[in-house]
């Protein structure tokens, strides 16, 4: 580190006016969290969660989800308003080290602003060293974390979704960026949980430059809070599974069950993703079941296959007085969402009724990132692009952009429900293509997929002779001459 690259008197201004923070930037987090946004979004943290380098940070008496989030801070340098991309690195001063540490037990019911769960005091500390921000490559900065000596967190600017001088020139677009200004560009994957008595340290530094400036390391030390929460003061700390899966990181490094009793086993999954439905749909009906083709909906993303087991959802026709008592909050929709697990589709009844959405992006995202296979409903989808983009199964009867309560009334989870003309229980198998979406009841998955494959092989076969110009007739269906042929070369 150079004189001339770097200080190491922590920021140049004292206090910052206003510290911005960066949702989702790096690929590899947002990966994690089930979404790549097609635009910045952002968060404010309060100046006074600014801790001193080499300091500490409390963990808040009953609480347990202290997550760090090493990140490539910016320090304003000079104004900045309605500035192009171009532009925006001039604005820069200073780069250095940051840790958004966040409380997860906090998170719930500030959803969205971040500010109890981001803004406690020392939740962000910056430096040591400041970076030069006119002797740097914006794409050329490396941020890495380390938990305890252990590495944890190794990521570049190179290939964010949103470049830094992008990021800049957007606030400035919105705001004015004042000397002094922070702005927390985000944090790659790794990031986790930290308990009292650990040491996180964070570095930035670019590798590329001349004298490979940095930014020194950022140590924090863990310690244990004294003061409790007083419930008659507002809302109190409170967790779940998934706030703790995605404070960890996943439900595998929070210590929990992953979950998968009710997915399917990887070998029969393999079989029913190289199943076609119409196969599927041929050998059901060999077998009596003629009425478990879900119709009316369509794949948002066709080139996507959908195999899961069903977990349902059930809303009844609106009513007013209904929905304001089971239409809000934490209602039967919302549940849902938030206890799919590992490889199950969400199936809802909407009566074909797609006069409103039953989903938007929101909903599709948790359910991604908690691994959900998919979702199948017979109403409508809100927000369709983005849901589409989540990369996700999706079948829904059209795209709308009215609210659920439009049409709906979320009523119950986990009950028999009818979609798109058939009846699905909780555990039925559900897959999707391109033609369409079936259900198959759990005790006949094995013997329909393997006659359906076996159906697929023999068709194949058949193809290829009348491509040789082989007339249809005797060949399909194989009379016996036929048959012995095609068993003596599959045999061989």
């Amino acid at each position: 580190m150079t004189d001339a690259a770097s200080r190491s008197s922590g920021l140049p201004t004292g206090r910052p006016g206003k510290i911005i923070a960066v949702h989702l930037s790096y690929p590899s987090r947002a990966d994690q969290r089930g979404r790549r946004p097609s635009a910045p979004s952002y968060f404010l943290k309060p100046s006074s969660s600014v801790a001193a380098t080499g300091g500490t940070i409390e963990r808040p008496a009953g609480t347990e989800l202290l997550a760090f989030e090493g990140e490539v801070a910016l320090i304003i340098g000079s104004a900045a308003r309605h500035i192009t991309a171009d532009q925006a690195w001039d604005h820069v001063a200073w780069v250095t080290a940051g840790n958004d540490f966040g409380l997860y037990d906090l998170r719930a019911n500030d959803r969205g602003s971040n500010l109890r769960s981001k803004g406690g005091d020392g939740f962000t500390p910056l430096g040591p060293g400041l970076i030069d921000a006119r002797t740097v490559d914006p794409a050329g900065l490396r941020v890495r974390t380390w938990v305890n000596g252990a590495s944890v967190q190794d990521d570049t600017t190179e290939d964010l979704l949103f470049p830094l001088p992008q990021v800049v020139a957007d606030l400035a677009q919105h705001l004015t960026l004042e000397p002094g200004d922070v702005i927390l560009t985000g944090t790659p994957a790794g990031s986790s949980v930290v308990v009292p008595g650990d040491v996180v340290e964070v570095e930035v530094d670019a590798p590329g430059a001349p004298g490979a400036p940095s930014s020194g390391r950022l140590v924090t030390r863990v310690v244990s809070g004294t003061h409790s929460f007083d419930p008659a003061l507002g809302s109190l700390p409170a967790v779940d599974d998934v706030q703790r899966a995605e404070a960890w990181g996943s439900r595998a490094a929070a210590g929990l069950a992953t979950e998968e009793s009710s997915a399917l086993p990887a070998d029969l999954r393999e079989r029913l993703e190289r199943a076609p439905v119409a196969g599927l749909s041929a050998q059901l009906r060999k077998r009596g079941l003629n009425t478990t083709s879900i119709d009316g909906v369509c794949p948002l993303r066709p080139d996507l296959k959908l195999v899961g087991v069903a977990r349902t959802l059930r809303f009844v026709p609106a009513r007013e007085d209904l929905f304001s008592r089971f239409g809000g909050g934490f209602n039967a929709q919302k549940q849902a969402f938030d206890a799919v697990q590992q490889g199950e589709v969400v199936v809802i009844e909407a009566r074909g009724e797609s006069g409103s959405g039953t989903l938007g992006d929101i909903l599709a995202i948790r359910a991604h990132a908690n691994g959900a296979a998919g979702v199948v409903t017979d109403g409508g989808v809100r927000d369709s692009v983005a849901v589409a983009g989540v990369g996700m199964p999706v079948y829904a009867a059209g795209a709308h952009p009215a609210v659920l309560g439009r049409k709906h009334v979320p009523w119950e989870t986990g009950g028999t429900i009818a979609c798109g003309g058939a009846t699905v229980q909780p555990g039925d198998v559900i897959v999707g293509d391109a033609d369409g979406v079936i259900v198959i009841p759990r005790d006949f998955v094995e013997e329909v997929v393997d006659a359906t494959l076996a159906q697929e092989a023999e068709d194949a076969w058949i193809a290829e002779r009348v491509a040789e110009g082989n007339p249809i007739d005797g060949l399909f269906p194989m009379n016996a001459a036929w048959r012995e042929r095609y068993e003596q070369e599959r045999q061989r």
